[in-house]
């Protein structure tokens, strides 16, 4: 464990304890388990109150660690890193709440100022790209994606995986990955007049 935060602890820590042999440890010693919440759930909590809001977001983050202790038995110990694991679990979990979170896409494109810290990592790509107010353009543009091109793009956009991640926490090839996130980005940047608000580093989505 680390002395920061939830979910803080640094990628080097990771690698010499890996997510994997915590919870093989786990298995035998439930209390070990601690950890991985420890390592990654400020980070899912972030994911789902994104895609939910904040009030909903604690409850999520909950459900996916009871449902992920549940099934450490299941994990594939060979992936030493378990935030795809982690982030396929909770977006699972979004989908229970899908018209709720259109909702929520719609409801902020109707806001007339853009909300104060509402999607910062939004913010950032949206402020690079030069342009004003696209925030609630984006909360709608988001709204009109289908549910599986939604994952696809806050998943790499909002979790921070990469492609092979994100087929990981799907269950699905890199190559639909790779064929959702270029059909949603394509309409995301025809909605937004030419903007991909979704379109930075992996890094942006961990700084």
């Amino acid at each position: 464990m680390t002395d920061g935060p939830p979910g803080t602890g640094t990628r080097d820590e990771d690698r010499e304890d890996s997510d994997a042999r915590v919870i093989a440890r786990s298995r035998d010693e439930p209390e070990q388990f601690a950890a991985l919440y420890d390592r990654h759930a400020h980070a899912v909590h972030r994911y789902a109150a994104r895609r939910l809001g904040p009030e909903a977001a604690e409850d999520l983050m909950a459900e996916t660690f009871v449902t992920a202790f549940q099934r450490r038995h299941t994990y594939d110990l060979t992936r030493a890193d378990a935030r795809p694991w982690l982030f396929g679990i909770a977006t699972n979990l979004v989908g229970r709440h899908r018209r709720a979170e259109a909702r929520r896409y719609r409801a902020l494109a109707r806001l007339p100022e853009p909300v104060e810290h509402e999607e910062p990592v939004a913010d950032r790509a949206v402020a690079r790209a030069g342009a004003t107010g696209v925030r609630r353009e984006l909360a709608a543009a988001l709204a009109g994606l289908s549910a599986r091109h939604r994952d696809v793009v806050l998943l790499v956009a909002w979790a921070g995986l990469d492609y092979e991640e994100a087929a990981e926490a799907l269950g699905v090839p890199v190559g639909t990955i790779r064929s959702r996130l270029h059909r949603a980005r394509s309409r995301l940047r025809e909605a937004l007049g030419g903007t991909d608000p979704t379109a930075f580093r992996e890094a942006d989505a961990h700084a």
